[in-house]
């Protein structure tokens, strides 16, 4: 069951470890527990290039949900969480309604079946 959360963002990273992929994870404390939010393939250089650029897409509605202009500056910040045990579906600003569903907006982006 999906519940609401605030978190404190503890850590940041983009990296291309997971098989050579890049991907990037916002690390949450929720005060005694943790999670991770994140972990999308943003780019495969294996891969067909195309213009939907995901990658920036998920950097930048990260920092515009959080009100940074620095992915930097995300760490120690403040943000409201929908998630279940298993996953983080959305993050959203800590005072303002708006969300950020990157599954969602994904598919606007590239499409259901790519």
């Amino acid at each position: 069951m999906i519940e609401t959360k605030n978190a404190k963002i503890t850590n940041v990273e983009l990296s291309n470890d997971d098989h050579g992929v890049l991907s990037g994870w916002v690390y949450l404390d929720y005060g005694g527990s943790g999670q991770g939010f994140g972990g999308y393939n943003l780019y495969n250089p294996n891969y067909k290039k195309t213009d939907k650029n995901i990658a920036g897409h998920f950097i930048w509605r990260v920092m515009e949900i959080v009100g940074v202009h620095k992915w930097s500056d995300l760490k120690g910040k403040n943000i409201r969480v929908q998630c279940d045990m298993s996953h983080v579906e959305a993050i959203g600003n800590i005072i303002e309604d708006i969300w950020f569903y990157p599954q969602k907006e994904f598919e606007e982006i590239i499409g259901k079946n790519q």
